[in-house]
């Protein structure tokens, strides 16, 4: 037993390690692209002087040569030519050269206090290449073993699996492979496929303007809203927010509009992250929302690899785990709109054995109460689960309770 647990002790030793050392990376992947935007504009000048210092060298020598052709006759003008060319052949070299910028042990102490005065943006503003570089490469895998324990009457949940993140062992499962509708938590492919082809952190406080379609999308498919109305200018952080905690109909079709143009042509973005994520074979969408669609589809275990690779995202790990969020001030509403998550907030209340960190509920007639969460225990492993068909949110909340209580091993 003393083995198992020394095993275990440090094998957790070793992930606490790895997420050090990546935050480590992180701070210094940031620190670069910062060094990189203080830099560039002297760069670029310095190209523009090399340009013009040879440029002024070529006309020198062609008066040069000119001087020779009128005194020494055409041996002498043949000779200018060819130093002409060969001179501007080797200009040409030397302007496409790369300018090299600063190392960033040879910065100085003024240089990092000019990096200071960069406003601190909080780890959403984390370089949005890198996110997708980390997601596009990995295929999101988890294994049962001998020891999974297939559930039964101890959770109402029809279909459900409990992952632990740190050994990729699937910990129980109930029809963890069966193809259901995930609902509402579709919506976190959609946040994480958008925040993926944002351009940067920027894009985040840009502004679209809701539309009637958009607005009466969820009405007429009686969707949940996040209450944006027709004409509201609303940023795009405040569509993220409204997509996943009130579980925003209008947000997410926004925010789909906004990243591809179209619902339509995001549906095929969304397809295209389930391929890299390795989950073709058994996920498809048809929306961006959840809305039931027979060819709308995944299994509990797929969910629980979508919301794996968000949460390796920042920005949507900071989405998803908000409790409350209040959106910014508009024309139609000068306060704003107080958002919640009420999974989180209902949940946080109960023994998990840990914090349950992020969630995403879903509900449609065919699948029910369902929801995804992830959660960390006590002594720091990381934990997934995903629940469909529960007859009510509360209901669907205690499995998740339970079965953190049963599994994590704080």
């Amino acid at each position: 037993m003393d083995i198992k647990e020394n095993v275990e002790d440090a094998a957790r030793m070793r992930r606490l390690q790895r997420i050090k050392e990546m935050q480590a990376e992180k701070q210094r992947q940031m620190e670069r692209r910062e060094q990189i935007r203080k830099y560039a504009p002297y760069g670029a000048g310095a190209a523009l002087l090399f340009l013009i210092a040879f440029l002024g060298i070529g006309s020198i020598h062609k008066v040069h040569a000119g001087k020779e052709k009128l005194s020494d006759g055409k041996e002498e003008t043949l000779t200018a030519q060819e130093n002409d060319s060969e001179l501007n052949d080797r200009s040409v070299v030397n302007m496409i050269k790369p300018i090299v910028l600063p190392d960033e042990s040879d910065l100085t102490g003024q240089a990092k206090d000019g990096e200071k005065d960069q406003p601190d943006h909080g780890e959403e503003y984390e370089k949005w290449e890198q996110a997708v570089g980390q997601t596009s490469q990995k295929i999101y895998e988890a294994k049962a073993t001998s020891d999974t324990l297939t559930l039964g009457d101890e959770i109402v949940s029809g279909y459900a699996v409990m992952i632990d993140l740190d050994s990729r062992r699937i910990l129980a499962g109930k029809e963890s492979k069966t193809r259901i509708n995930p609902a509402s938590m579709t919506k976190v492919l959609t946040v994480l496929v958008a925040a993926e082809h944002l351009a940067g952190p920027e894009a985040l406080d840009d502004t679209f303007t809701m539309t009637l379609e958009i607005t009466d999308y969820g009405y007429i498919h009686d969707c949940s809203s996040a209450g944006f109305e027709k004409d509201e200018e609303v940023t795009i952080r405040d569509l993220f927010y409204g997509t996943v905690l009130p579980s925003g109909a209008d947000a997410a079709v926004a925010l789909a509009t906004y990243v591809a143009g179209d619902q339509e042509a995001f549906v095929g973005m969304m397809n295209e992250k389930l391929e890299q994520l390795g989950l073709s074979d058994t996920a498809h969408m048809t929306n961006c929302v959840g809305i039931y669609d027979e060819e709308h589809y995944c299994s509990v275990y797929d969910m629980a690899m979508i919301l794996e690779a968000a949460i390796e995202n920042d920005f949507c790990r900071e989405v998803l785990s908000a409790h409350t969020y209040t959106t910014s001030k508009t024309q139609q509403h000068p306060d704003g709109i107080d958002l919640s998550n009420w999974f989180l907030r209902r949940i946080e209340d109960k023994d998990t054995g840990g914090e349950v960190v992020c969630g995403k509920t879903g509900f449609v007639n065919q699948s029910r109460n369902c929801a995804a969460s992830y959660g960390v225990d006590h002594s720091g492993k990381e934990y997934i689960c995903v629940t469909v068909n529960a007859s009510s949110v509360w209901r669907c909340i205690e499995d998740h309770a339970a079965l953190y209580r049963q599994f994590a091993q704080g």
